[in-house]
């Protein structure tokens, strides 16, 4: 296992995520690299101090750096992978002659690799170094701002969570920890699908009462089907769980309810799906088209068929509510 050192953690991307833990450890005496192919970005990070595409307005700690060269990843002790889930499996393939073969990688990413595989799967067939995967419900600006925030890290080496409990020591990073890698993958790309579903909800009725019978609805099936892919039980009461999605499915900043509030109010079209990276859009499709695959009964995820049936059918979006309410599958 690779020691930590204070001026071994880079960032791979300069997005809201990156450059908000980033700054959180820079804050901390870490020396952190982000690493952007943007130029205009990392001269701004460097001399001004600000992230132009994100954070205009925020001055990042002068500690924080950005660097379009590559190379610094061979003397990287922890490489946080900061971009698109469907970018993360390409980009390491491409660039693995780069990646120091002693360093951590920690997957930031919440959707499916390659081939409809979690991106961990993925790395280990590229990789032979230590990966895990840290998630939890963290709005970037919050992070930004020193608002408390939680994340799960999972990793089969539970030697590893010893690093992470010294890297986020003193800062506003609080931390659980995990051995259940697949479980904490799949809790964090099926938040993103049933965040859509509790935003079509209260794009259709105001309801507390309603909208509480669906999370719980909504909690179950992604328990069960976590479960169905081999994640552990307990895992959805990790922050990367219930918490991840509690935030996801009920704050407007988050994409996927969003997406979900414009569908309900009938103004989702094709052309909005293929302009933005909507993690739980893609993931829709993947899941059901798994779950047929396992011949598994629709009986046991009936939000998660009846929301793949919006996305792919001719469908009148004002009974989606009732058709949901009609289920009544005991948990």
């Amino acid at each position: 296992m690779a020691e930590l050192k204070s001026d071994e953690v880079v960032f791979i991307g300069s997005g809201a995520i990156a450059t908000s833990l980033g700054n959180i450890l820079a804050k901390n005496g870490v020396q952190v690299m982000l690493i952007s192919i943007e130029d205009e970005v990392v001269q701004r990070i460097n001399e001004a101090h600000i992230n132009p595409k994100y954070f205009n307005s925020f001055r990042l700690n002068p500690a924080l750096k950005a660097s379009a060269d590559k190379s610094v990843l061979k003397t990287a002790g922890i490489i946080f992978l900061a971009i698109p889930s469907n970018a993360v499996v390409d980009y390491v393939k491409t660039n693995v002659e780069f990646i120091n073969p002693k360093a951590v990688i920690v997957n930031l990413a919440k959707g499916f690799g390659s081939n409809s595989a979690i991106i961990p799967d993925c790395l280990s067939k590229i990789l032979d170094n230590p990966i895990v995967s840290m998630k939890g419900p963290s709005f970037a600006r919050e992070i930004l701002n020193d608002q408390p925030t939680a994340f799960t890290i999972a990793s089969v080496d539970q030697s590893t969570f010893i690093i992470f409990e010294k890297l986020f020591e003193k800062s506003t990073i609080y931390l659980d920890f995990t051995t259940d890698i697949r479980g904490v993958e799949y809790a964090s790309i099926l938040k993103n699908i049933y965040a859509i579903i509790i935003g079509i909800v209260d794009a259709s009725f105001d309801s507390p009462n309603l909208r509480s019978m669906v999370l719980s609805k909504a909690i179950n099936e992604m328990r069960n089907l976590m479960i169905g892919f081999g994640g552990q039980s307990q895992t959805i009461f990790n922050y990367c769980g219930f918490g991840d999605f509690s935030l996801t499915a009920l704050n407007d900043l988050s994409r996927n309810r969003t997406l979900g509030l414009l569908i309900g109010k009938g103004f989702f079209s094709q052309d909005i799906s293929q302009k933005v990276v909507l993690e739980g859009r893609i993931a829709v499709n993947i899941f059901y088209e798994r779950l047929k695959s396992k011949d598994i009964s629709e009986q046991e995820y009936p939000l998660l068929r009846e929301l793949y049936k919006v996305f792919n059918t001719s469908y009148d979006i004002g009974k989606f509510v009732g058709n949901i309410l009609k289920i009544h599958k005991p948990y």
